[in-house]
């Protein structure tokens, strides 16, 4: 299959670049900076370096030896990847007197380039680059200039390597989808042929040919991802798919039945377990956010484990992992901000073999899947949801009255926002990415009921807009929704007097309160 390969040098928005790919019709493969395939290169058809927050001038700055690809497929380099072009072929890159960060128009545009093809004089871009190149290499020439950028665009005259200085895969560049466009589909020549529909039919011939007649247990979480890959896996093997269903207690409120609901519709053959109890015992007392998500997590296997050994025939683990939990971080920092609860597996005594049908898809071509497979719309849209669930949406220790609390002020909050509709006839959950409810319950504030002072817990509402969760925005929802949410839940909502709303973006603050 063609592919793009995209190398990642560490930048915050290498996903969206592959994103941007994917949208395209195209698959792209990421890779760290040092990754590039040797020897199995005859599908690649171009090749993009991000960005990175370094400069090419640090000791520590990643290099790529250029030769493995200039000169047999078309290059694009954005910022540090086109700083990176410049440095490597005998350009000059220098520190700015000023970093570039934000919007700029483009003043200039060589649109007999074909990477440029369509574009219009003074297009936005988006800039964000602490240094900045003073002089190209001697075979390229200057096609795209900014007021206090004159080399933000460059081409070669001999190869087929482009460079910019700035991100046309972020919202703000107006015409980044078509320089994405012009690169990957006209100068790469991709043929367009990655598709949900295409997905589909290859992925159901592969795992049958891959699975043959071998029973597969699948863990599923109630969401999209493992909801996705069940229903791909039972288009495949069909009744030698066993689904396991864990309730840790910590679901919203009735998701429980719900969700086993749905899976009955669906036609899959699916076990539920309520290992509550255990749970919440385990639990007890404990208050930090890094331990509860590992005593979730050990606990989860643990219970996983046990229902999975009476199916004996078993010889495949399949999860719903998808491409943004298998991306090789290039950890940069070296600092682990919360551990992820989809990357891992079971014990190695299980002894079976992995099969993770979504692992090169991306959460909104999930959500492609699963129309194309015809699934209910309100399991495709369903908002993410953290595996340990209320347990890091509640501050401080776990008690069932906590999360019954939270359980009723989220039922409230998430409803509301599926019925409200707005002017452009969508409803407001449709138009976040992610929404849900934080109980306080370490905070206790003075309220007034009736004639009665109250001294209860407050709860925060968090809302964000996203593309892919690595950055987010708090959603702007209307003044008239937040009074009537906020006063619902204070009037039905036994243990809160306070409802307050959460406007941080990510980053600097993550979308989850733990």
């Amino acid at each position: 299959m063609q592919k793009i390969i995209i190398l990642d040098f560490g930048s915050q928005t290498t996903q969206l670049i592959g994103r941007r790919v994917r949208e395209l019709d195209t698959f792209c493969e990421i890779l760290p900076y040092n990754k590039y395939p040797k020897d199995d290169d005859a599908d690649v058809i171009g090749v993009i370096l991000s960005g990175s927050p370094y400069s090419v001038h640090d000791p520590e700055a990643f290099k790529v030896d250029l030769s493995q690809f200039v000169g047999k497929v078309p290059v694009l380099g954005i910022c540090y990847g086109a700083q990176f072009i410049s440095h490597t072929l005998g350009g000059k890159v220098e520190k700015a007197d000023s970093r570039e960060y934000g919007r700029a128009n483009l003043e200039t545009v060589d649109t007999t380039n074909p990477l440029f093809k369509g574009f219009d004089q003074h297009s936005q871009v988006w800039m964000s680059h602490g240094d900045t190149i003073t002089a190209i290499p001697s075979d390229f020439e200057v096609i795209g200039s900014t007021k206090d950028v004159k080399n933000a665009a460059f081409a070669s005259v001999k190869q087929p390597v482009w460079a910019v200085q700035f991100h046309p895969e972020v919202y703000h560049t107006a015409q980044g989808k078509t320089l994405l466009h012009n690169f990957v589909v006209d100068i790469c020549g991709s043929k367009q042929e990655w598709s949900a529909a295409s997905f589909v039919d290859t992925t159901v011939a592969e795992l049958k040919e891959q699975l043959g007649n071998d029973r597969v247990i699948l863990g599923l979480s109630g969401g999209v991802d493992s909801s996705v890959a069940a229903v791909l896996l039972n288009k495949a093997i069909g009744n030698r798919l066993t689904c396991i269903f864990v309730d840790h207690g910590m679901l919203r409120k009735n998701e429980f039945q719900q969700v086993m609901d749905d899976y009955k519709v669906l036609g899959l053959n699916v076990i539920g377990v309520d290992a509550s109890e255990k749970f919440f015992a385990d639990l007890a007392g404990v208050t930090e956010p890094e331990q509860k998500r590992k005593i979730i997590g050990r606990d989860f296997v643990e219970v996983f484990n046990a229902e999975a050994k009476k199916i004996t025939d078993a010889k495949w683990l399949a999860q719903g992992t998808i491409y943004p939990d298998r991306i090789e971080s290039l950890n940069i920092t070296g600092k682990v901000i919360k551990s992820h609860h989809n990357v891992g597996g079971l014990p190695k005594e299980m002894h079976l073999q992995l099969c993770e049908p979504l692992k090169w898809l991306f959460k909104d071509e999930v959500r492609r899947v699963g129309r194309q497979l015809e699934m209910p719309e309100h399991l495709i849209t369903r908002h993410p949801f953290p595996g340990p669930g209320l347990a890091v949406r509640i501050l401080g220790d776990i008690t069932r009255e906590k999360v019954r609390i939270l359980q009723d002020a989220d039922d409230i909050y998430i409803r509301g926002l599926r019925e409200y509709v707005d002017a452009d006839g969508e409803t407001l959950y449709n138009k976040v990415w992610q929404a849900g409810a934080i109980l306080l319950s370490t905070v206790r504030s003075v309220g007034v009921m009736g004639d009665e002072r109250t001294y209860e817990n407050p709860v925060a509402l968090r809302a964000v807009t996203s593309t892919d969760a690595m950055t987010a925005d708090w959603a702007h929802l209307p003044y008239d929704f937040m009074a009537k949410v906020s006063n619902e839940i204070i009037n039905k909502v036994r243990g809160v007097n306070r409802v307050c709303y959460d406007i941080s973006s990510k980053p600097p603050a993550t979308i989850e309160w733990e």
